[in-house]
């Protein structure tokens, strides 16, 4: 036993020798320094949280920003394709059925929405969509998207009305209602 402890208080104070400590250190740290502490792996989901709630904002204006746009170019196409319509018949459709476009939504899933002017039969303001001034927005057709929230009114003053991407002034602006 003597020998044991002779040996192993030599080991140790050969351990301590200057220039063998990093080895000893360095040794030891490894052992036991395998991974990260709590603080520093919560500091790290902290700093993902911020960039995460500073970038999901911007992420979410531009899809919507995205399906905006897409409305607006699909009612441009719309028209393009009635007025091609009307120049082909001498007249505009009732509905967009007779394009085969009954199945066609805006981006929100909402179906498009077009209403005869010109030539139709009932005369009066009814539905036409009006702008803030009470007077309609187009003499030829209506065609619009109720936009995100789904739900419209024909003046462009009522709330439900502000989301929706509009055809007016006969087709000299397509956007949003509140842009109008």
């Amino acid at each position: 036993m003597n020998g044991f402890l002779s040996q192993h208080s030599f080991k140790a104070n050969l351990d301590l020798i200057p220039g063998d400590i990093g080895k000893r250190r360095f040794g030891y740290c490894r052992q036991y320094d395998q991974g990260f502490t709590l603080i520093e792996v919560m500091i790290v989901i902290v700093i993902i949280g911020i960039l995460s709630s500073i970038t999901v904002p911007f992420l979410i204006s531009s899809k919507e920003k995205a399906k905006l746009a897409a409305a607006i170019s699909e009612i441009k196409l719309l028209e393009k394709m009635i007025c091609n319509y009307k120049i082909d018949n001498g007249k505009y459709l009732e509905n967009l059925e007779e394009l085969g476009l009954k199945t066609l939504s805006d981006p929100w899933g909402n179906p498009y929405q077009y209403l005869k002017i010109e030539g139709r039969k009932k005369k009066g303001v009814g539905k036409l969509r009006k702008d803030r001034g009470m007077v309609p927005v187009n003499s030829d057709f209506d065609l619009y998207s109720k936009g995100k929230d789904g739900k419209s009114q024909t003046p462009f003053t009522s709330k439900a009305s502000q989301d929706d991407i509009v055809r007016a002034n006969n087709g000299r602006y397509i956007g949003l209602v509140s842009d109008y």
